[in-house]
């Protein structure tokens, strides 16, 4: 199970912190993956990060105002969100994959995933 935190309301040009760890293993060995679900929207891949080199990778929508870091550990990833957008507005989820790596033709399929965070809700008012 992931345990998620950070979201809530931040006007337009905001910016915003998730964190994601994990409750009862590490995520130091598995690739995590972002998604959101807007109001009457499917559940979307946003980014994903990669435990074995560090990288990240960003849908168009999000390029150039998210990015990924892991703690020192590399236990909890965070998905740094900036110069949000109404249109960023929606449910985020954080999930890990147990024995598999992501890329990206695979991390937006939500069946990859065996671990998955509670959702934290990021409202950008237009």
């Amino acid at each position: 199970q992931l345990v998620e935190s950070g979201g809530g309301l931040v006007q337009p040009g905001g910016s915003l912190r998730l964190s994601c760890t994990a409750s009862g293993f590490s995520l130091d060995i598995y690739d995590v993956g972002w998604f959101r679900q807007a109001p009457g929207k499917e559940r979307e891949g946003v980014s994903y990060s990669s435990h074995k080199d560090g990288s990240a990778y960003f849908v168009d929508s999000v390029k150039g105002r998210f990015t990924i870091s892991r703690s020192d550990y590399r236990d909890t990833v965070f998905l740094h969100m900036n110069n949000l957008k109404p249109e960023d507005t929606g449910v985020y989820f954080c999930a890990a994959p147990a024995f598999k790596d992501l890329d990206a033709m695979n991390f937006n399929d939500p069946a990859v995933y065996t671990d998955w965070g509670q959702g934290n809700q990021v409202t950008v008012p237009s």
